[in-house]
């Protein structure tokens, strides 16, 4: 036999078949061709969190296209509820459209969250659009101290995952308010008596650590099930220590000039000092979480936004329907 024989013997190899298109930047950006940006510079600096490196360009090539790919999905959840509605001679019941935003901590879902939240808000079938963290459904620094947990705060068991599904679940069934708590990033806890509040908006942005976490039983709802798009933000974990690291500086030194920051307690550190705190909170909480808990549920989000070493978005992988 030839060695060409023989080649032609040997049966091809099969594609590498994936639940994701795989969409690299540069195609990605094309998405965003006659499309407008319509924030402001002032707006994306005001938007954008501690240590992010967000820019008009980054707005304009990426969220721009993410933000009207999630307006379409919603327009077209809202249509085919409306014609199920009309199909089972119903009056229109059609719900407020929920999405996920997941990752790690330092990661910039925050950001994304906010941003995505602006943006779906000017497209004209979702000029409705709230934002919800997961954050407000912590335990209070109170009961996580009774409960031992004031190290693992952020882990799944540090949150009220049931008052968070309750809440989901009624956003979900078309109640007309719904109420959830209000955590302070300044205080670094759940403010007593404060909420916000959610009226049947177009859409609902839900962003957390844990939001993709599978139930804890069988019998349990995850919070993920109450989803109809979730995005996981992704990025190296070496990255997202430098970011965690960096953000932690420019926290201690906002808190020098902001006596009621829960940072104030590290504003005396040296430098050097800080760094070395930051890293131990990395390594013993942050990281580990990341490991065991957050990064494991990648791979159940609709669409993953890996970032590169300057917090830009590399690469797209867009759940196929």
């Amino acid at each position: 036999m030839s060695v060409d024989e023989a080649t032609a013997a040997v049966p091809a190899a099969a594609p590498v078949l994936s639940l994701y298109r795989e969409i690299d930047r540069a195609d990605w950006a094309r998405l965003a061709a006659g499309l407008t940006q319509p924030l402001t510079e002032t707006e994306i600096v005001q938007i954008r969190g501690l240590g992010d490196r967000l820019d008009m360009a980054e707005v304009a090539q990426v969220y721009v296209p993410l933000s009207r790919l999630l307006s379409l999905y919603a327009e077209s959840t809202k249509r085919l509820g409306g014609e199920t509605d009309a199909f089972l001679g119903e009056p229109d019941s059609t719900t407020p459209f929920i999405v996920g935003v997941a990752g790690s901590v330092a990661v910039g879902k925050s950001t994304i969250a906010r941003l995505l939240r602006e943006l779906t808000s000017r497209w004209p079938g979702t000029p409705r659009v709230e934002l919800v963290t997961t954050d407000g459904f912590l335990y209070p620094n109170a009961e996580l101290e009774r409960r031992g947990l004031m190290e693992r705060k952020g882990f799944p068991e540090s949150y009220d995952r049931r008052a968070l599904v309750s809440f989901l679940t009624e956003v979900k069934s078309g109640a007309a308010e719904v109420r959830a708590p209000f955590y302070s990033h300044m205080k670094y806890d759940i403010v007593p008596d404060a909420a916000i509040t959610v009226r049947r908006p177009d859409i609902v942005i839900v962003e957390g650590l844990n939001v993709l976490q599978p139930p804890p039983t069988p019998n349990d709802v995850a919070v993920s099930d109450l989803f109809d798009f979730s995005i996981y933000v992704d990025a190296d974990a070496a990255h997202i220590q430098q970011w965690y690291v960096e953000r932690f500086l420019a926290l201690r030194r906002a808190a020098f000039s902001n006596p009621n920051s829960f940072f104030k307690v590290f504003a005396d550190l040296t430098d050097d000092e800080a760094v070395a705190r930051a890293l131990q909170f990395w390594n013993t909480i942050n990281l580990p979480n990341l490991e065991e808990n957050v990064l494991p549920t990648r791979h159940r989000a609709s669409l993953v936004l890996q970032k590169s070493a300057d917090h830009t978005v590399e690469t797209v992988l867009l759940r196929k329907l």
